[in-house]
């Protein structure tokens, strides 16, 4: 008896050292929890919490954290001269042939069996895509599937030994959080800069049809599209894909689409080859004192519809013009964005309650929502 409790106690302590070391010298080894998509993929998410603060001031720990799971992109595409084939155009200029137009973005691993996430304006049309990461190593990409309604796309490359980042809370970043930018600016190397998020839910910018962006002031370039958006301990923000500027430069207002959204869209695009998402067929506008009075509803707040598609999910349910939309299976809606993403994370064929202000009374609708048609745009360039 007194060998066995001998044995046990030896094993506990070599146990509890072992974890000491662990924890002290790779943390993010405890701290990080491997779960898989319920689209089977696997991902690596950061235990819930509030964000730790560097204690030294310095970034250097998350940038060596993160930096090595975002990779450059390079894409290739032929373009076809539309005069090539005109005998006049060939004794004039000859044949000059197809020409090829390159292509420079950033990406992010998500998974260790290769998933890329980055932005679809920055593969859409491509012919080629090569993937280069920060040790040297380079393979060719293929497209899992794109979302133009967000801009993003799913790429997939077949290497061993993946560096993979760490997702981080979106939902839980806060106005002044300090973040960093990871990404290969106007094709000079990866580099790492730094800013706090400026405001959170930016929409109505005209770059997406679901708009929720997290906007910062880190530096982001041509180039970033793509790239990593982390926090202070390196774990995922969001996906860099937009900035406003006068100069083609940086001026301190980039925008980042949320790894939250970024997540679903994954899983979509894995499970089913595209992201499925509820639609009603309306036309909705910002409500106004103006179209309140045009359309005699008494209501100060929700979606006004000025449109209904004739025999669409909602015209079937009862929806009418000038009806004012103010919740959503159970959650408010107060401007054309966020209906518009609510609405799309309705499953297709299950009836949701749409809280509706018509004239001066409110009633509950029953709506069946269809599946939303794919968008018809042309190219982001």
């Amino acid at each position: 008896m007194k060998r066995i409790w001998l044995l046990f106690s030896q094993s506990v302590t070599v146990l509890v050292a072992a974890y000491f070391v662990v924890a002290t010298l790779q943390p993010d080894w405890i701290r990080r929890g491997n779960i898989r998509t319920s689209a089977g993929v696997a991902l690596i998410e950061a235990p819930a919490g509030t964000a730790e603060q560097p204690a030294t001031g310095s970034f250097s720990a998350a940038a060596r954290k993160a930096a090595p799971a975002v990779v450059s992109i390079n894409t290739s595409k032929a373009v076809r001269n539309p005069h090539g084939k005109d005998p006049w155009f060939q004794f004039f200029f000859g044949d000059q042939g197809n020409q090829e137009q390159a292509g420079l973005g950033s990406g992010v691993i998500i998974s260790p069996d290769g998933y890329i996430l980055t932005n679809n304006h920055v593969v859409e049309g491509a012919d080629e895509i090569e993937i280069t990461l920060t040790d040297s190593r380079r393979a060719r990409a293929q497209v899992i599937g794109t979302d133009p309604d967000t801009d993003l796309a799913i790429l997939k490359i077949e290497l061993d030994k993946l560096p993979v980042i760490v997702l981080g809370n979106s939902d839980a970043v806060s106005v002044g959080d300090q973040v960093l930018a990871i990404g290969n600016p106007f094709g000079v190397g990866q580099t790492v800069t730094s800013g706090i998020v400026s405001a959170l839910g930016r929409s109505q910018l005209g770059i997406n049809t679901f708009e929720n962006f997290i906007q910062t002031d880190a530096a982001i370039n041509p180039g970033n599209s793509g790239g990593a958006l982390v926090d202070v301990n390196g774990n995922l923000l969001g996906i860099n894909t937009a900035i406003y500027s006068r100069s083609g430069g940086s001026m301190g207002i980039g925008f980042a689409i949320p790894v939250s959204t970024a997540k679903l869209v994954l899983d979509g695009i894995v499970q089913d080859g595209q992201v499925t998402r509820g639609w009603i067929g309306v036309e909705p506008s910002e409500l106004s004192p103006e179209l309140a009075e045009t359309f005699g509803v008494k209501a100060t707040k929700g979606v006004i519809i000025t449109g209904v598609l004739q025999d669409g999910p909602a015209a079937q349910a009862g929806v009418r013009p000038g009806d004012v939309i103010v919740r959503v299976a159970g959650k408010d809606v107060g401007n054309v964005s966020e209906l518009l993403t609510t609405v799309a994370a309705l499953k297709p064929g299950v009836a949701a309650d749409f809280a509706v202000q018509r004239g001066e009374g409110q009633t509950t609708l029953k709506v069946t929502p269809g599946v939303r048609p794919k968008p018809q745009r042309a190219a982001q360039r």
